[in-house]
């Protein structure tokens, strides 16, 4: 059951983040028609059609746009009942669809102890790991967290960034606490460590074995060391965190929207949801507390009775801004973590691998095939967690399955990641008419590390190979997989545009996009992806007045500046959810 929420608690959740009267909204008072508004005087990028197309006026009523032309049409038709915008100078786009993240977590992980590796955050060696940890317990935060789930948590490390290039042990994590169990999350999310207290607590010992899809990683003498892989961190951890209050979820939402919101997102995702996170959100559209619109994707074995009519909808409609789109699949891991499923070893394989190691599958050919088959049966859009290029191959052997039993048209199963994406496999994408979301931004991230240790060349070169995905005439979507790094749009574009490494290398120059496609993928194209082409994703007369406006042009500036272009203002149905502070 899910826990009550005030409706009073959310009320003003746009005007607590935003601040967020414009001094255009507050004069709109006064104005005859203050549901109307005309924006000009900037760069209004329509992302309607295959060539950038630009508009001097755009007018807002009531949430939509009924108006893209001519300033002087505009002025004709609207200057008398329509308040006045002046973009001075500034470039109004569409808001950003969210190609694949995990809104939900994004705020609950706002929440506990950072540990990212610079220039994102303090982790850059053991010591400051354990440093930010105790240091967060004294916080606000902390004694909040540790009061309501009884552990000490802190996400985000890395060990391919840390100094000593390896990952932390539970003895390190004893420093921290020998009270409390302590629970550190990789930042890819699919590994942890935990120390000596938890290991205690969640039952593993020299005489536990490993789980099917999970590792537990041991000192010499066979007792875990308190780094867990996959299932052996998943199956017994997050069920003693499936209980969330009603205040902790109302935050985790209502901080998940705000990471998102500034960023320039008006529709975030929420993929793999666990129950407690199908019902925060659906108490959080029942209170008329989401203030972007959310799309869930339940996870297909965890939470496939989440789907139900109120929030699934054959229409795709949204009830409070929320809605469940379909079901998650997992297939493998991370390949910064090691635990994707590869067809041909890692670069270096993980401590205490062989030589021929290549990672892991999540379940069996026959598994994977019955759970595409369950959501085509069902005609559920499904998205497919596929790092790994032996795990898109059981991905498109499950989906040929899929098709030829149950198959329906037009139904844009998502592949998630597909770091390792072949080029083999590019033809069978669009055979299947698969709408993959890529993960360019890896580059950026762990460029420097997939050449080095995960993949060497020339498989790092090809990692999301974006350019041929749209050369062979799919749509893509390019993403962050927040909480795994931040929901950072202009970071996604310049990774998407760019492809420079930490060091400063361009990993895989040939599979660069334009700037204009870059922002197809966050804007019209993803759009797609969600079945919300109709109401989203371009500024066209009768769409959802849904904006973003960026400080610069990312097809003006040159590529290199564009991480650099700041989010002024998010705007949802006419409504500011997000104001940069003066």
């Amino acid at each position: 059951m899910p826990f009550p929420i005030k409706r009073s608690l959310f009320l003003s959740i746009p005007l607590l983040f935003s601040g967020l009267a414009t001094a255009s909204a507050q004069e709109g008072a006064e104005s005859p028609n203050p549901q109307q508004t005309l924006y000009f005087g900037g760069e209004i990028l329509t992302m309607d059609g295959d060539q950038p197309s630009y508009a001097e006026a755009l007018v807002e009523r009531d949430g939509k746009i009924v108006f893209v032309g001519s300033m002087e049409e505009a002025l004709a038709k609207y200057e008398s009942s329509a308040q006045l915008r002046d973009l001075k100078g500034n470039v109004l786009l569409p808001g950003f669809l969210d190609g694949h993240g995990h809104m939900y977590h994004t705020g609950f992980m706002a929440q506990v102890a950072e540990l990212l590796p610079p220039p994102d955050g303090p982790g850059a060696n053991f010591d400051s790991l354990v440093e930010s940890a105790k240091s967060w317990m004294a916080t606000e935060k902390g004694q909040f967290i540790m009061n309501e789930l009884g552990w000490v948590i802190g996400n985000g490390f890395d060990d391919s960034q840390l100094e000593e290039s390896s990952y932390p042990t539970a003895e390190v994590l004893d420093r921290i606490s020998t009270e409390y169990p302590v629970l550190f999350i990789h930042q890819s999310g699919h590994l942890a460590v935990v120390n000596t207290k938890a290991l205690e607590l969640i039952g593993y010992d020299k005489n536990s074995e490993d789980p099917k899809g999970g590792l537990i990683r041991r000192y010499e003498d066979g007792s875990p060391n308190g780094v867990l892989e996959e299932a052996a961190y998943f199956n017994p951890i997050l069920p003693l965190m499936t209980t969330p209050s009603a205040e902790l979820q109302a935050r985790s939402v209502q901080q998940g929207q705000e990471q998102y919101a500034k960023n320039g997102y008006t529709t975030a995702q929420d993929g793999r949801s666990t129950s407690d996170i199908t019902s925060a959100l659906a108490v959080a559209a029942r209170t008329e507390s989401l203030f972007i619109d959310v799309v869930a994707y339940p996870d297909i074995i965890w939470n496939r009775d989440a789907i139900q009519p109120e929030f699934y909808r054959d229409d795709r409609s949204y009830s409070g801004r929320y809605r469940i789109g379909g079901v998650k699949l997992t297939l493998d891991g991370s390949p910064q973590g090691k635990t994707a499923w590869l067809t041909h070893p890692y670069h270096v394989p993980p401590a205490g691998a062989p030589d021929d190691y290549i990672g892991y599958p999540i379940m069996s050919d026959e598994d994977a095939t019955k759970y595409m088959k369950d959501a085509f049966e069902n005609r559920w859009q499904l998205q497919s967690h596929t790092n790994g290029d032996a795990a898109i191959d059981q991905f498109l052997l499950a989906l040929s399955a899929a098709q030829v039993e149950f198959g329906y048209p037009d139904h844009r199963t998502m592949l998630i990641h597909g770091q390792t994406l072949r080029n083999d496999q590019i033809p069978d994408l669009v055979r299947l008419e698969v709408f993959p979301s890529l993960y360019p931004m890896h580059t950026f991230y762990w460029g420097d590390w997939h050449v080095e240790s995960v993949l060497g060349h020339p498989r790092a070169d090809y990692i999301s190979p974006t350019r041929d995905v749209v050369d062979a005439g799919l749509m893509i979507t390019s993403h962050h997989d927040a909480p795994v790094t931040f929901p950072n749009s202009m970071r996604v574009l310049d990774a998407t545009v760019n492809r420079v490494t930490r060091s400063g290398v361009i990993l895989g120059r040939d599979q660069r996009l334009t700037p204009y496609e870059g922002l197809k993928t966050l804007t019209d194209w993803a759009a797609h992806q969600y079945f919300e082409e109709a109401t989203k994703g371009t500024l066209t007369e009768g769409k959802l007045a849904d904006f973003v406006i960026l400080s610069e042009n990312p097809l003006s500036v040159a590529p290199l500046e564009i991480k650099d272009i700041v989010v002024l203002e998010t705007i949802k149905e006419g409504k500011t959810v997000f104001l940069l502070p003066p």
